[in-house]
C-alpha cells in the first residue's frame, strides 16, 4: 500500500457565484478507516487545565469555539473542519528534505483541530498552529498501526474574507495569504517566492543545511522540496487536475461545483483502492457576516456514493450521534502503550447502513442508478432548502439545532427503501 495525500480547495470572489467562499477537501486514508463527523461546543476552561490529543497532552486555553469536524475515529484531531466563526481548515501530507519525525508529537490533524477551536480568522488560525508547531513539534503514526507513516503538514485556511495556504517543514513554515480567485493544495510543497508569514529562522536553517545560497530569490517550495516545482505542475497529477477543474469553473463555482469536483474519478481526486477517499467536506461561507455558513459532510466513504449533508453552528446545536464512532477510553488500543496492537470496531450507525447499500450498488448494476439518483434527490432538495439559509439568514435557529442529525436519518430513509 502506497499512502497517498488528500485534495483540498478553497474558490474566493470573483471566482465563486455571488459573495461567496467556497471550501472543499477530500480526506484519503486508508480504505478499512472510518471517519466520523462529530460537533462540539464552544467551551470554557480553568487555569492550568490540559488537552489531551492523539499522543500528547498540551495545555489548555481558557476558552474554546464550537467546531464540527470530520475525523478518522481513533484519534483526537480531524482531517477537515469548521468552527462556528466559520473558519474552515483541511490538511495534507507533505514530504520534502526535513526528514518526518516518527517520535510522538503533535499530528497535523491535532494542529487542524486546535486551530479551529483557537482561531476566529484564517490569519489567527496560522499564528495558532505555528506557535503550537514551534512549542510541541509534528510526529507520530498518521495511520491506526505500527507501520511508522510519518509526514509533515500543509494546510489550507479559509474565513469569510480571505484564504491562507500554510506549509511546514518540521519546525519550520511559510505562509501565503489568498484573497482572491481559486486555489488547491495536494501533497507538494506550494508556496514559491510569495511568502507572507514565515518562521524567522527559516531561510538561515535552509542556508546553513546547503539547500539555499542565501543569494538568489527564495522560493520555499524549491528549496524545501526533494524536487522543484515543475513537479508539481506535472501532467496527470492531482493537483494539476485539480487546478484545471477549478477553472473550468471559473466566475461561476458553486457548492456543487465542488462536490462535482471531490466525485471525480478520473482525476483521481475521489481516490480508489487501498488508500481512498473516507470522507469528503464543502463549505459555503457568504462573506456578509449576517448570514450563516453551511458546512457539508457526507461521513461515509466515496463521496459518488455517499449524500453531503448540511451542518449550520445555531444556538443549542446538538450532538450528532449517528455519526459518531463508539468511544473506548482509557481502554482503546491507541491510548495503550505499546500502541496499535489490536483494532476495535469503530463503526457508526450511518457508516453500517453506507457499508451494506455500497456492497449492493457494487453487485447490483441494475440498483445501483436507483440508489444513486435517490441520494441525489435527496442531496438537492436539503441543499435547495439551504439555500434559503444563505440568501435570507436564519429566523428560527431552534429548527437547525438538530440539522445534520435529521439529515443522515433521510439518507439511512432512502438506504433502507432500495
Amino acid at each position: 500500500m502506497l499512502p497517498s495525500s488528500c485534495d483540498t480547495f478553497v474558490a474566493l470572489p470573483p471566482s465563486t457565484e455571488g459573495q461567496r467562499i467556497i471550501f472543499g477537501k477530500n480526506s484519503d486514508r486508508p480504505c478499512d478507516e472510518v471517519q466520523e463527523v462529530v460537533y462540539f461546543p464552544a467551551t470554557d476552561y480553568g487555569a492550568g487545565q490540559k488537552v489531551e490529543c492523539t499522543y500528547i497532552e498540551i495545555d489548555q486555553v481558557g476558552h474554546t469555539f464550537a467546531v464540527v469536524l470530520s475525523k478518522p475515529a481513533w484519534l483526537w484531531g480531524a482531517e477537515m473542519g469548521a468552527n462556528e466563526h466559520q473558519v474552515c481548515i483541511g490538511n495534507e501530507a507533505v514530504w520534502g528534505r526535513e526528514r518526518a519525525d516518527e517520535d510522538e508529537a503533535l499530528l497535523g490533524m491535532d494542529l487542524v483541530r486546535l486551530g479551529l477551536e483557537r482561531a476566529d480568522t484564517a490569519s489567527k488560525a496560522v499564528d495558532v498552529i505555528t506557535e503550537l508547531l514551534e512549542k510541541y513539534g509534528q510526529g507520530g503514526p498518521c495511520m491506526e498501526d505500527e507501520c511508522g507513516f510519518t509526514y509533515h503538514n500543509s494546510f489550507l485556511i479559509s474565513d469569510r474574507k480571505e484564504a491562507w495556504l500554510l506549509e511546514t517543514a518540521g519546525k519550520h513554515w511559510a505562509a501565503e495569504r489568498v484573497e482572491g480567485g481559486y486555489r488547491n493544495i495536494s501533497n507538494q510543497y506550494g508556496i514559491t517566492t510569495k511568502i507572507d508569514k514565515e518562521h524567522p529562522e527559516m531561510r538561515e536553517y535552509a542556508r546553513i543545511q546547503g539547500w539555499w545560497d542565501g543569494k538568489t530569490e527564495f522560493n520555499f517550495a524549491a528549496v524545501y522540496s526533494f524536487l522543484t516545482t515543475a513537479r508539481i505542475e506535472a501532467s496527470g497529477s492531482r493537483y494539476c487536475e485539480g487546478k484545471k477543474l477549478l477553472e473550468q469553473s471559473n466566475g461561476h463555482i458553486t457548492a456543487e461545483t465542488m462536490m462535482d469536483i471531490l466525485r471525480d474519478k478520473d482525476s483521481g481526486i475521489n481516490m480508489e483502492g487501498m488508500f481512498m477517499t473516507t470522507g469528503s467536506m464543502v463549505s459555503v461561507i457568504p462573506t456578509d457576516p449576517a448570514l450563516p455558513g453551511v458546512h457539508y459532510f457526507t461521513a461515509t466513504p466515496d463521496p459518488d456514493r455517499s449524500v453531503f449533508k448540511p451542518f449550520i453552528f445555531v444556538k443549542d446545536a446538538q450532538p450528532i450521534k449517528e455519526t459518531s464512532s463508539p468511544s473506548y477510553g482509557p481502554d482503546d488500543p491507541v491510548k495503550k502503550k505499546p500502541r496499535f496492537q489490536s483494532k476495535p470496531d469503530r463503526k457508526h450507525e450511518l457508516f453500517v447502513k453506507h457499508e451494506l447499500v455500497a456492497a449492493i450498488m457494487e453487485s447490483y448494476k441494475d440498483r445501483e442508478q436507483k440508489i444513486r439518483d435517490a441520494m441525489r434527490q435527496l442531496e438537492k432538495k436539503t441543499m435547495e432548502k439551504m439555500e434559503e439559509f444563505l440568501l435570507q439568514g436564519i429566523a428560527e435557529p431552534i429548527y437547525l439545532t438538530n440539522q445534520f442529525s435529521a439529515s443522515v436519518q433521510e439518507e439511512i430513509c432512502v438506504y433502507n427503501k432500495h
